[in-house]
């Protein structure tokens, strides 16, 4: 019987841009997922009245990664210190970031390119700590195995 074992730990995201001298490198501190999500339907089925199918094929690899991490996390920071960075740049730098996650466990990865924050997350101020979720939108997104 074989036996496979996931672990987070073994996942890394690399956020790099252009304008940034060092990308930005997660390896699990702070960070509570990362979750990668394709916009498009691919595939669209069209039945006929007398039951036939007509199947279309759609193009379209955008999507989006949500990166959720602890409100006091260096992810976090982060974070918000490139939102802070792309505000003030010209608007041709906005979507030039690129984000590679993967996991080497189960050796899957995503590339995804044209990436650029949807919004600085929404935050709760309570008695204990909580999670931010940033939501970065994708132009592009590869899914691949290594």
């Amino acid at each position: 019987m074989s036996q496979t074992t996931y672990s987070f730990l073994d996942s890394v995201l690399i956020l790099a841009h252009p304008a940034e001298a060092t990308p930005f490198v997660f390896v699990g501190e702070g960070t509570g997922s990362i979750t990668v999500s394709m916009s498009e339907t691919r595939t669209i089925h069209d039945i006929a009245a007398d039951g036939s199918v007509m199947v279309t094929k759609v193009a379209g690899n955008n999507g989006q990664i949500s990166i959720d991490v602890q409100q006091t996390s260096n992810a976090h920071r982060s974070m918000l210190a490139f939102f802070n960075r792309l505000i003030q740049a010209p608007p041709d730098q906005w979507a030039q970031a690129t984000l590679a996650v993967r996991n080497i466990t189960d050796h899957s990865g995503h590339l995804c390119t044209g990436i650029s924050p949807q919004k600085v997350p929404d935050k709760v101020y309570k008695k204990e700590g909580g999670h931010v979720t940033w939501v970065l939108l994708a132009a592009d997104i590869q899914s691949s195995t290594f």
